[in-house]
């Protein structure tokens, strides 16, 4: 028996077999989750074809698969239409999405982020959460949770994740406030983030200065090391599981106790 057996739920974000999404993915199905996915809208089916192999590596063969832009209202409307059409109810979202332009995330370069760029971020890395909110609640009578990505930089200046940043703290409140209104009523649906440490993945190579982030990572947490993707996707069962039952719009590390440490 799993621990997440007979619940099912959906993953906005794998886009490759290196990602967070990935990771957390990955330890779901292990303990029993069913999962189903999306992925950027591509019209040569790039992404459609990278998600499917990254999720087949993990033995779920002939995967649900849509594609979603998260700024799109149409995409999500569509999304959350199938699934209701395909399964009637959900008991989890993870949400693992975010996009900066990588012009801003340079070293010394926060300064320069044009209101584009900025609302561009904060649409795709926070808005999308609530967005996915309005639309999963009401198909969530069991009390379901959503689960989304965050980073220490949303709470301290990391030099070079900039607007990314300032995203992640949209991020954090935004589920600290939607686990209130959702927290109300009969489906009682929890909201939390995961403030996971640094990863090798290919978005973090977008940030600037992400090799210090690392060496900086394992000096100073409290386990004088990084982390693994498999941490944050155990976190991840645990948010999702019934044993969480009493935890919303938390925000959990899972960074070797890099966040406890004050010099």
């Amino acid at each position: 028996m799993g621990l997440l057996d007979g619940k099912r739920g959906i993953v906005f974000g794998i886009a490759n077999d290196r990602s967070y999404a990935w990771f957390i993915t990955k330890e779901l199905i292990a303990n029993g989750a069913e999962c189903v996915f999306t992925h950027l809208p591509d019209p040569k089916g790039k992404m459609a074809r990278r998600c499917r192999g990254a999720v087949e590596e993990l033995g779920v063969k002939d995967p649900w698969l849509m594609p979603c832009d998260v700024s799109k209202d149409e995409d999500l409307d569509a999304v959350f239409d199938k699934l209701k059409e395909d399964f009637g109810q959900i008991d989890f979202v993870i949400h693992a999405v975010a996009f900066a332009d990588r012009e801003y995330l340079k070293l010394g370069n926060f300064h320069k982020t044009t209101r584009e760029a900025w609302n561009q971020a904060l649409e795709i890395s926070a808005y999308s959460l609530l967005a996915m909110g309005q639309r999963a609640k009401d198909m969530m009578p069991n009390g379901g949770s959503i689960v989304a990505m965050s980073y220490y930089g949303g709470e301290k200046v990391v030099p070079g994740y900039n607007i990314m940043g300032v995203a992640k703290a949209a991020l954090e409140h935004t589920t600290k406030y939607l686990a209130y209104d959702l927290g109300e009523g009969e489906n009682k649906v929890r909201v939390n983030t995961i403030s996971g440490g640094p990863l090798r993945t290919l978005a973090a190579s977008a940030v600037g200065g992400i090799t210090d982030m690392f060496e900086h990572q394992e000096r100073k947490a409290a386990q004088k090391r990084n982390i693994t993707g498999e941490e944050v996707g155990g976190t991840a069962v645990y948010l999702v599981s019934d044993l969480s039952s009493g935890v919303t719009g938390e925000n959990i590390h899972v960074d070797a106790g890099f966040s406890i440490v004050g010099l």
